[in-house]
């Protein structure tokens, strides 16, 4: 399963509830995008990054 590198971010799960209250399996997935980070070393790594930490701006894109 995709996590986010920064947030740590990944799948939730969880039940859909219909007017019935029937219960049926979901899932909620985090909006991850692939980008290259500049690492401390100054290596380039490709991970997974989620959109609201790609909007926070603290992260050194290669």
């Amino acid at each position: 399963m995709a996590k986010c590198y920064v947030t740590g971010k990944s799948t939730v799960f969880g039940n859909q509830r219909s007017h019935s209250l029937i219960a049926t399996r979901r899932t909620w997935k985090s909006n991850l995008q692939t980008v290259r980070l500049v690492m401390e070393d100054g290596t380039v790594k490709k991970v997974k990054v989620s959109a609201r930490a790609l909007k926070s701006g603290k992260l050194n894109r290669a």
